[in-house]
């Protein structure tokens, strides 16, 4: 399996104090998002005409309408939102969906799986032995390749 880092995801209830932060202090840049279930922001390291260079994915908690991310995402409960406990999930470029996916099975993990047209991508999320979440991006084109 080939494998890169793509992006990592925090959850906030205050986005605008991440823009000012990532943005602001960092350098990085505003830049096109797919039209997720959710409030959010994908900040750039690099021309934001590439997906690929979103380096850091900000997940938004509407308050008022929360089931879009939680249908999405899953729940997470705000007070656990300081420090490393607002790190939503860390996502990778990989190949090689087949037999990753056979592998997972062979572990007894069933991955949670999406395709995002808009991406060009099929993702696999899998939860580390620490409860962290691990979001494995494939070229849609492998998932088509297996029927699917």
């Amino acid at each position: 399996m080939g494998i890169s880092l793509n992006h990592f995801s925090i959850r906030t209830v205050d986005l605008d104090a991440c823009e000012r932060f990532y943005c602001g202090l960092l350098g990085l840049k505003k830049g096109p998002r797919p039209p997720f279930p959710f409030p959010g922001l994908w900040l750039y390291a690099g021309e934001t005409d590439k997906y690929d260079n979103a380096a850091v994915h900000i997940i938004g908690i509407d308050r008022n309408d929360p089931e879009g991310l939680k249908k999405y995402l899953g729940d997470r409960d705000e007070t656990s939102l300081t420090g490393s406990g607002a790190v939503d999930h860390v996502a990778f470029f990989a190949t090689g969906l087949k037999e990753t996916l056979d592998r997972l099975k062979a572990h007894g993990i069933e991955g949670r799986e999406r395709t995002v047209p808009l991406l060009g991508l099929h993702q696999v999320f899998i939860d580390d032995p620490n409860g962290i979440v691990v979001e494995l991006n494939f070229p849609a084109a492998e998932k088509a390749a297996l029927g699917g």
